[in-house]
């Protein structure tokens, strides 16, 4: 069996690989392979350490976002948003039984201010986001505040945890800009493919360290 730390370097590799020569790139086989690489080799790590099965299947439903985004967002975009909420869904299950009491001020300043952010970016988005879509819109970024709600209340030590989920959060606000605000020649796009990709694969990176870490 291939020993965690390898499969994890391995998937970093792929990331940075995608990051640099594939993010921007035209659609092919090829961009796909790396993309989906990166997330099935975090989830390999994730199973290679023993972690929960609710972890690997949160990683397991990104690779295949990964899969459906990376062939197509047109044509795949409600498949690749299915898979993903239901990673979200995963990492809410996940953090539930890891909360540590009921949220301080700070946590629900901060959860109200993310909140608001979140139904101003919809408002702003909205006259762009087709008729079919605006439901699931809605209901993905309902199971992205549950996420982060709870990712807020997790105890000091899983402090990783928390930023890879406020990371994974802002790369689908950042997704959101770029595929109901930006047409496909916006001159925003090259940054905002790398920053969604940096914050996405980052953010999936440290809550799988950060969960596998508290295992030990």
């Amino acid at each position: 069996m291939i020993p965690p730390t390898i499969l994890l370097s391995l998937a970093g590799l792929a990331a940075i690989n995608y990051g640099l020569f594939y993010c921007n790139a035209a659609p092919s086989t090829r961009r796909v392979i790396i993309k989906t690489a990166a997330t099935a080799l975090l989830t390999a790590f994730a199973i290679a350490s023993g972690a929960p099965w609710l972890l690997i299947a949160a990683l397991a439903f990104s690779t295949l976002g990964d899969l459906f985004l990376g062939m197509g967002e047109e044509t795949y975009l409600l498949p690749g948003m299915g898979a993903f909420a239901l990673a979200h869904a995963a990492y809410v299950a996940l953090f539930l039984p890891l909360v540590a009491g009921l949220p301080d001020m700070g946590d629900l300043i901060l959860y109200t201010l993310i909140s608001a952010a979140a139904a101003g970016l919809i408002f702003t988005l909205w006259s762009g986001i087709a008729p079919a879509m605006k439901i699931p819109v809605l209901a993905y970024m309902a199971i992205i505040l549950a996420m982060v709600a709870l990712a807020l209340q997790l105890p000091p030590a899983l402090i990783l945890v928390t930023t890879g989920a406020l990371m994974f959060a802002a790369s689908d606000a950042i997704l959101a800009v770029e595929l109901f605000g930006l047409n496909t020649t916006h001159k925003a796009r090259p940054y905002t493919a790398r920053a969604i990709w940096t914050l996405y694969f980052g953010g999936q990176a440290l809550i799988a360290i950060g969960i596998v870490g508290l295992l030990k």
